[in-house]
């Protein structure tokens, strides 16, 4: 069969970003056996940055270059981790998020080399991660544990570990290792009770201009009704909070079998003295992200993001 078009799906060049896309492409190649698909990788300055992301401009490093080939028409399609995408301010103009697919695991995991959950590491372990959200976690449940600043991509997390000279174990995302094929290292998957996870974990983000109403249509196409509601559900908290990459911010929206989304979302200082917690349920997303963002307003969570 002779291909009726060829959409040009941007990336970051990372292997986890270029697992996500084979993902994507299979899943096109399914619903659209006549749609030829091109993969463009490029690396982003958050990806060659190995300072603090604040420093640069926070997590937008991670999506800015890619939204431009988008913009100059050099790609069709955009594919990003939605935790990667900044909650503080909304899409590139001209841009449009078209769909999200169906919700991978949410929950952060160690990585021990030696198989030790976090009950059993010894006082002072030094944890790699320079996620604000797992440190203050961390500190809230384990404080006697020490975290680490860390970057780079999974591989390179893993390498650094098993290098042995500055962490002594990792906490990073399950399903970043499932889409590595590195899940055999994973030591402990901590529950979301403990660990709430980040908005928009789990979930790949479709994007592509607004005018281009074809590749929107096909975006839809492999989309799912379900992530799309959890994840407006929490990105309208965080976009209301004004979160970026160095806010304490947890939120994890999940559908329920009456069919209402519940939100769960936590705002905590670093050093864990405060914890603000809101739990509520909704049929609509915007309304359910809203007052719960209203809720942690008034609980004082102002004081805590600055």
């Amino acid at each position: 069969m002779t291909a009726s078009r060829t959409v040009r799906i941007g990336t970051r060049s990372s292997p986890m970003a270029l697992a996500q896309v084979e993902r994507v492409r299979r899943m096109l190649a399914a619903a659209r056996p006549d749609i030829a698909v091109e993969v463009v990788a490029m690396s982003t300055s958050g990806d060659r940055w190995q300072g603090s992301l604040a420093a640069l401009g926070g997590k937008g490093t991670f999506t800015k270059e890619v939204d431009q080939a988008l913009l100059d028409r050099r790609v069709d399609l955009v594919v990003h981790c939605v935790k990667d995408v900044p909650g503080d301010r909304p899409a590139p103009a001209g841009t449009v998020m078209a769909a999200y697919l169906t919700r991978d695991d949410v929950r952060d995991c160690l990585v021990h080399p030696d198989g030790l959950t976090l009950d059993e590491l010894p006082a002072d372990t030094r944890i790699g991660t320079s996620a604000v959200r797992r440190i203050a976690q961390l500190a809230l449940h384990w404080p006697h544990l020490r975290p680490v600043a860390i970057r780079g991509n999974a591989n390179s997390r893993l390498a650094k570990l098993d290098a042995g000279d500055e962490y002594d174990a990792l906490l990073l995302a399950v399903c970043g290792l499932q889409r590595i094929g590195a899940t055999d290292r994973i030591t402990q998957a901590i529950g979301v009770d403990a660990f709430v996870p980040a908005v928009g974990s789990g979930t790949l983000v479709l994007q592509c201009r607004d005018d281009d109403t074809a590749t929107r249509d096909l975006a839809m196409s492999i989309g799912d009704p379900t992530a799309w509601r959890e994840t407006v559900a929490e990105r309208t908290l965080l976009h209301i909070l004004q979160g970026n990459c160095h806010s304490p911010i947890a939120g994890y929206a999940r559908t329920e079998p009456d069919g209402r989304i519940s939100l769960r979302a936590r705002v905590i200082s670093l050093d864990a003295k405060t914890v603000l917690d809101v739990h509520e349920w909704a049929t609509d997303p915007v309304t359910l992200g809203t007052s719960v963002a209203a809720a942690l307003l008034r609980q004082g969570a102002r004081d805590i993001l600055g």
